[in-house]
């Protein structure tokens, strides 16, 4: 029977105005699904002018102007409502989602459609929820000791995968996928046999381990940094506490 690094994904990343999930916006995003590791892939993206400033620190990574969003994206509202129910039907044909920093994207996506839509990233899901593969807690959990960065740049030069035009939503993504795939089989005899269900419950447990540590280590070291153990998507603490 194929395991699952050899079957169906799809994999989601985003571009933003920043790197605050509860207020900085999308600005490009794109869907990437591969039957198996030896098919093209298909690329969907979306190009959204977010109504707001592009900061200069933003531009410099991912290149797309207010300017050129404004001639060429669409608003926000029909984006992420197209977004929210493409991945609900990606969930509900039961076809995993890898997303590098899930924390990152699928929080700042449910705080987009909450400002657009009226509506949680769950409640499109409905009873269909995420099975997520995030290549970022399965490498920290994977090769626990390896010291140095871990972002996607770090880890597709670490093992070798290729990353032509990083920051590129499509690009990152389509990456995201082939790491994924390269990590179940060089780890296979530790997470091959897991069906995806039993990878992204124990994903969970994984990423709040992983705060918990990097969290004791900012208190060692003086730093108020504060680190969610929340994965795949950080609860909206503001409307929990109204």
């Amino acid at each position: 029977m194929p395991r699952w690094y050899d079957g169906p994904l799809a994999a989601f990343d985003t571009e933003t105005t920043g790197v605050d999930v509860e207020y900085d916006r999308i600005v490009s995003a794109a869907l990437v699904t591969q039957e198996s590791p030896d098919t093209q892939p298909h690329i969907v993206r979306w190009l959204v002018a977010p109504g707001v400033p592009v900061p200069d620190g933003a531009r410099a990574v991912h290149g797309l102007t207010d300017e050129f969003l404004r001639l060429n994206g669409r608003q926000p509202g029909p984006v992420v409502e197209e977004l929210g129910r493409t991945l609900a039907q990606r969930s509900a044909a039961a076809v995993p989602l890898v997303v590098m920093n899930a924390p990152f994207d699928l929080t700042l996506l449910d705080r987009e459609l909450r400002r657009h839509r009226g509506a949680s990233l769950d409640a499109y899901l409905g009873p269909f929820p995420l099975c997520v593969l995030d290549p970022r807690v399965l490498d920290k959990y994977l090769d626990r000791y390896r010291k140095g960065r871990r972002t996607l740049t770090d880890l597709c030069a670490h093992y070798g995968v290729p990353l032509t035009d990083a920051h590129d939503a499509a690009a990152d993504a389509a990456a995201s996928t082939q790491l994924v795939r390269l990590l179940g089989r060089r780890f296979a005899e530790r997470i091959g046999e897991l069906s995806p269900a039993q990878l992204h419950t124990r994903q969970a447990m994984w990423h709040a381990g992983q705060a918990r540590g990097l969290q004791a280590y900012f208190s060692r070291n003086g730093s108020g940094e504060r680190v969610d153990p929340a994965w795949p998507l950080r609860p909206d603490t503001a409307r929990e506490a109204a």
